[in-house]
């Protein structure tokens, strides 16, 4: 979808390479390697990420006003179709996700007539331990011609690539995870799929809008959009990395999420390089996690390296330029990303800092707020020029620490990591208009 140009933050590029390095290789930041996560990775297969696609761009049309009442074209054959292959995948485990539409309507404010369109997204949830700590892994499964007319309902769109690519993703991981992972994680996990995406958003603002609304604390809202294509106008070919959009609040998280989706992507599959690009969403574009950014939550994209505007928004996007051993590298990072954050406590909530006057001002008190569940707790240290940590101290089981690091030249991260070792997204220490802490009592 496009967005208006005024509305794109001016944030920054992040080197796209492997640039900050421990040891001569990509950075983990200390995660640990799952080998649940890395078995449940191999079971995401190009072969059932076709048969999905295929299906999707057989209904022709799958724009968010097409038909909704024919078995087999439009949107509403499509949405049924998801219902029922996600309801299938529920049966196969024993019930473990609990698959239902989230249906509302919305003014489609982009067209001159402003129409009223139903929605309705397919979810299937897996629950965790705790059902109020949610991770959102989403795509849209919509589509249009809309470089040609954004309100033509009935004409050809196939989006192979726009989003049949990403819904691909996402109903495999649904089923994968859920055979995998039957009881869930700490946090539940929701897979998503939006209706509306191409008219504003209007599926993923209506979910966000929900998970507000029942008190939900949204760890992180993963995307998936466009993970298909290979292959540049030029002939240039890269099928070996994937570009992560995530905005660089420090308050948010959003850099946060960034570099921990690169050091999964470096603990789990080092052979696909994660290339972090810290602003919202490509130049003039924009995507379903939005809208949790908007309300303050971490929000990751994951994308194709190389686009082709000639195929996206047209009747050219069709099957055969689809490269599905791509589409499943990216799917598996996106399980090991949700399976590693489901599995971690939640981050701390508050932080706090006193210049310690014993060191003449050369360390640093750090305090932060208790997380349930945390066996111990770590800090980590960047320089504010590096694009991502390169210190990590383990801080103990308590809420404080005396960090050795004068605080005014670098950003210090806290995290919580849990008693199986995996561990937490990082709060941002004293971060601009973050959450803190209230100042310590003084000794009398």
């Amino acid at each position: 979808m496009r967005l208006p140009i005024r509305l794109i933050p001016l944030l920054v590029l992040l080197p796209a390479i492997a640039g900050a390095q421990l040891g001569g290789r990509p950075s983990t930041l200390g995660l640990i390697r799952d080998a649940r996560i890395a078995e449940a990775m191999r079971d995401l297969s190009p072969a059932e990420l076709r048969r999905i696609d295929s299906t999707l761009v057989a209904f022709g049309t799958r724009h968010t006003m097409s038909d909704t009442l024919s078995p087999t074209r439009g949107i509403g054959a499509a949405r049924r179709w998801i219902h029922a292959e996600l309801a299938a995948a529920a049966a196969a485990c024993a019930g473990c996700l609990r698959v239902e539409y989230d249906t509302g309507r919305a003014v489609v404010g982009r067209s001159p007539a402003r129409p009223t369109v139903a929605l309705w997204n397919v979810v299937a949830w897996l629950p965790g331990r705790d059902t109020s700590r949610v991770v959102v892994m989403g795509a849209h499964y919509d589509s249009c011609i809309c470089s040609t007319d954004g309100m033509d309902a009935v004409s050809d769109a196939p989006g192979a690539d726009d989003d049949g690519s990403g819904t691909a993703a996402v109903m495999a991981l649904a089923r994968v995870m859920g055979q995998r992972f039957p009881t869930g994680f700490d946090a539940t996990v929701a897979f998503v799929l939006y209706t509306g995406e191409e008219q504003g958003l209007l599926g993923s603002t209506q979910f966000a809008e929900r998970l507000a609304r029942e008190g939900k604390r949204v760890v992180a809202a993963f995307t998936d959009d466009i993970i298909g294509n290979v292959v540049a106008d030029d002939g240039r070919r890269d099928d070996r990395s994937v570009r992560v959009f995530a905005v660089d609040s420090l308050a948010i998280g959003g850099g946060e999420l960034a570099r921990y989706v690169w050091a999964v992507g470096a603990r789990y599959q080092p052979r696909f390089e994660v290339l972090p690009v810290l602003r919202l969403d490509r130049l003039g574009r924009g995507g379903d996690h939005r809208p949790f950014v908007e309300r303050g939550i971490p929000g990751l994209r994951f994308s194709e390296r190389l686009e082709n505007y000639k195929r996206q928004h047209l009747p050219t996007d069709s099957l055969a330029d689809v490269d599905f051993d791509y589409v499943a590298r990216v799917a598996r990072l996106n399980l090991a990303a949700v399976a590693a954050l489901a599995a971690a406590p939640d981050r701390p909530a508050q932080t706090a800092y006193a210049r310690d006057r014993a060191s003449g001002g050369q360390a640093f008190q750090i305090r932060w707020s208790p997380v349930a569940g945390a066996a111990r707790y770590e800090l980590l240290v960047r320089r504010t020029t590096d694009p991502t940590y390169t210190r990590i101290v383990d801080a103990g089981s308590d809420t404080s620490y005396l960090l050795d690091e004068q605080l005014d030249d670098v950003w210090v991260g806290v995290r919580a990591v849990g008693a199986d070792g995996h561990r937490s997204l990082t709060t941002v220490v004293g971060a601009p208009g973050g959450p803190r802490l209230a100042p310590a009592a003084r000794p009398r």
